[in-house]
């Protein structure tokens, strides 16, 4: 089990803090305070791993006690979770070894994220005298990002359908399809799949190709690339 404090003066980030910790496996809040001096008496009486750390505080700010833990060699690991977005701040808690630097606001899917990673991290190190190399490479690898893009729903299409319609494609992967083919597969209509189809194809999620042959020409969909942009889709 990996223990937590959160060093936060906000009452209602803290709070959430909490709440976001309390639904990720492995991890377990052990102490809260609102300021530096706070988490000083937290440390000196609990055992602790990983600090969730705010940077602006009254009094000496987040930075100053993550110089000082590294000062007095402590072994407690920090991810910095502030508003502080400036480009120094940011690469002096990085030189001073902060396993991750999460800007409020932020999803609670980033947080997992990172408490995810470092419990992997956290996991491969436990208990261990030597370290592969491969298990090196999966510490320091970063994962890669999708760019995401938000797309506005038509007029006359739900968004519940179009990820619906989405959802099949996706488990077809890299191989091509028709129209039939996802009509039969979602019971809706060739008609309104077809509509999908070609918003899916304008917005360069699809690529279509127009296939001859016996009879009237068939039009073939694919996915258009092997790692597509993650669309983002609202009304």
């Amino acid at each position: 089990m990996i223990h937590v404090l959160i060093v936060e003066d906000d009452p209602m980030v803290a709070d959430l803090n909490k709440k976001y910790i309390e639904q990720v496996e492995g991890f377990h809040l052990v102490e809260e305070a609102s300021n530096v001096e706070e988490a000083y008496q937290c440390l000196d009486r609990t055992k602790v791993d990983l600090v969730l750390l705010d940077v602006y505080m009254p009094g000496r700010n987040g930075i100053d006690l993550l110089k000082e833990l590294r000062g007095k060699d402590e072994q407690i690991d920090v991810i910095l979770i502030t508003a502080a977005s400036e480009k120094e701040q940011i690469q002096q808690s990085l030189r001073l070894g902060a396993v991750d630097y999460l800007i409020k606001p932020f999803e609670f899917e980033r947080l997992h994220e990172a408490l995810k990673k470092y419990k992997e991290n956290y996991d491969v190190l436990q208990d261990k005298r030597k370290v592969s190399q491969d298990e090196l490479d999966q510490i320091f690898s970063k994962p890669e990002r999708q760019s995401s893009h938000r797309v506005q729903v038509p007029k006359g299409m739900t968004k519940t359908t179009l990820d619906h319609i989405i959802q099949v494609i996706r488990q077809k992967k890299q191989a091509s399809f028709s129209t039939e083919d996802i009509a039969r597969d979602t019971d809706i209509s060739r008609v309104s799949v077809r509509k999908y189809l070609k918003f899916l194809k304008n917005i360069d999620f699809l690529e279509e190709t127009l296939i001859y042959g016996v009879g009237r020409p068939v039009y073939q969909y694919r996915i258009k690339t092997a790692s597509p942009i993650d669309f983002e889709f609202y009304h």
